[in-house]
């Protein structure tokens, strides 16, 4: 008879909370809605916004059975409030807002809000039920950790405003002369649309292929505002801190060690993964068809594909997204914020390195186990030479601010043997190409192809009007 009892009591009770949050469980209503109806509700049934929060998503967890309050059992220990139970689950909730909430500070939010009479509820008893719910000090620790790692799920409201970069390790290929090569893949993300700035496949982790990919990616797209990087020597170095000064680009550093900051390009590298599974089974032979074939893939596939990431962050501001999703294409396309394009020869400028050299009788240096004729009248001169390290077939020679002179390779001619053929014996029945990536890169060359016609139509259409 007593259990009846309880069980009608929480049945009433948990009806009268359904009640309360009838207007909230409306389907259609955006967040935003949600905010002004809690409030309403609230105020019109003398409850706080956050219980009527509570309300609403135990019914979403347990429908009507998570509405139950606990058992009335606790509340006939002496000097217990009537509504104890109601004090501990807001406790609970204060405590998941924010973790690092003392008991103390609970205890003081609890009487300023009316729960409680001052002096009654005792720090002793309320850690106890904490405790027991789980939200002890080292049961928190995960929880904190989540929290922590959830909060910084944030996007840039426009595309340019910050860029994620990061290094992974790509395939390793086999050339033609049978040698292997191990790869790396250099790569910046637009931290609002998730589009992908640049991203290239290199054969070493040289501070210089983080120099290029930045270099590619202003010349492609402009100036961006910032860069969000890792510690890895490749961009604290002081030749990428000065190129990017030089063009008004910020650098920022992610923790040591803290992956999850960075997490939209790491998102991103889950992507790569699936291309480099693809390109295992496709016998690239070179790091050129490795990054050809890349590009196709980031045209035809990634770029082109729904991002979830995208999706939740217009659904968090309480915006619609259509069923099909929108792509970090569509995304980077319809970004109200223009483009803003550097001067081709600044943008050079600004990546190229500077080193001092001393020129020989000849009008020769010496550079990287190189020798480089600039000019012989600059013989016995110290000169400064500036360079691209991702191009070094011509270095510019700069002395007393004269006119830089153009220096090339001194070619010498050597003995080169020929490389011996694989033998037939070697190839195996591995499946000769990725079907996948030939699909993408017959459509690609169709777009492309559609592309040109239109240009080609239209300068037509130039060439024949006669009212200019």
């Amino acid at each position: 008879m007593q259990n009846k009892e309880i069980t009608t009591w929480q049945d009433k009770e948990a009806l009268r909370r359904y009640i309360t949050i009838m207007p909230l469980l409306e389907p259609d209503i955006d967040e935003g809605k949600k905010r002004e109806l809690r409030e309403k509700i609230a105020a019109e049934n003398g409850l706080s916004t956050r219980t009527v929060y509570r309300y609403e998503k135990s019914y979403n967890e347990g429908q009507f059975q998570g509405l139950k309050p606990v058992s009335r059992a606790v509340r006939k220990h002496k000097g217990r409030p009537e509504n104890f139970d109601e004090i501990i689950n807001e406790a609970i909730q204060l405590k998941k807002e924010v973790p690092r909430r003392s008991i103390r500070q609970i205890i003081k939010i609890l009487e300023l809000e009316g729960w409680a009479e001052p002096g009654l509820l005792k720090k002793s008893t309320l850690q106890r039920y904490l405790f027991n719910a789980g939200f002890g000090r080292k049961q928190m620790q995960r929880y904190v950790q989540s929290r922590e790692s959830s909060s910084k799920r944030f996007c840039r409201p426009h595309r340019m405003e910050l860029i994620q970069g990061d290094i992974k390790y790509g395939p390793s290929i086999r050339q033609k002369d049978g040698k292997v090569i191990k790869t790396y893949l250099s790569s910046l993300i637009d931290d609002h649309s998730r589009y992908i700035l640049q991203s290239e496949f290199y054969p070493d982790m040289k501070n210089a292929i983080v120099e290029d990919t930045f270099h590619k990616a202003v010349l492609q797209h402009g100036h961006f505002d910032s860069a969000y990087l890792d510690h890895g020597s490749q961009y604290v170095s002081k030749q990428l801190l000065k190129s990017c000064t030089m063009l008004g680009i910020t650098l920022r550093f992610a923790p040591v060690k803290s992956g999850k900051s960075k997490g939209k390009i790491e998102k991103f590298h889950q992507v790569v993964d699936r291309f480099i599974a693809e390109i295992k089974v496709s016998h690239v032979d070179s790091v050129e068809e490795l990054n050809r074939r890349w590009k196709i893939f980031l045209d035809q596939d990634y770029h082109k594909t729904p991002h979830d990431g995208i999706a939740d962050y217009y659904r968090a501001k309480g915006v619609d997204v259509p069923p099909c999703g929108i792509t970090p294409e569509q995304e980077w396309n319809r970004d109200t914020r223009e483009l803003s394009f550097i001067d081709v020869k600044t943008v050079s400028n600004a990546f190229l390195h500077h080193e001092e050299r001393q020129i020989d009788q000849a009008g020769c240096f010496s550079f990287e186990g190189e020798m480089y004729e600039a000019s012989v009248s600059l013989a016995g001169a110290k000169v400064e030479i500036a360079y691209d390290p991702m191009n070094t077939d011509v270095i510019s020679v700069i002395y007393q601010g004269k006119e830089a002179v153009t220096a090339h390779k001194v070619k010498i001619s050597s003995f080169a043997s020929k490389s011996s053929v694989v033998p037939e014996s070697m190839n195996t029945a591995e499946p000769e190409t990725s079907r996948f990536l030939d699909a993408l890169e017959n459509n690609y060359n169709k777009e492309h192809r559609l592309i040109a016609d239109a240009i080609s139509f239209g300068n037509y259409g130039k060439a024949g009007d006669t009212n200019v």
